[in-house]
């Protein structure tokens, strides 16, 4: 079993910029592509980015140009550098990974515990 933890949540104000890190507990052939999600209150839970090992990126649309995605394949690590941030990208953001971008983006094998992102206004 694969373990994933997240780091680098926290409260920032509009504007403001945050880099979140998701490390997998050990190399797995069954992960090619990690990513992220978040969650809002009430809401459900929705793709935010992905990276494939070999280095495909996706974005969701709300966060181009201002959300990088990248990887350290050395250190089994994703990262998100949030830039320009806005009270609604305020959310869980849920570290994902699994053996494609395309089953990364829709149905992840392997999920982390979240962590929280607050914007403020």
């Amino acid at each position: 079993q694969v373990q994933l933890v997240e780091s680098g949540g926290g409260l920032v104000q509009a504007g403001g910029s945050l880099r979140l890190s998701c490390t997998a507990s050990r190399r797995s052939a069954s992960i090619n592509a990690m990513g992220w999600f978040r969650q809002a209150p009430g809401k459900e839970r929705e793709f935010v980015a992905s990276i494939a090992w070999t280095g495909g990126i996706y974005y969701t649309d709300s966060v181009k140009g201002r959300f990088t995605i990248s990887r350290d394949n050395a250190k089994n690590t994703v990262y998100l550098q949030m830039n320009s941030l806005k009270p609604e990208d305020t959310a869980v953001y849920y570290c994902a990974a699994a053996s494609s971008t395309t089953v990364v983006r829709s149905t992840p094998n392997y999920w982390g515990q979240g962590t929280q992102v607050t914007v403020s206004s």
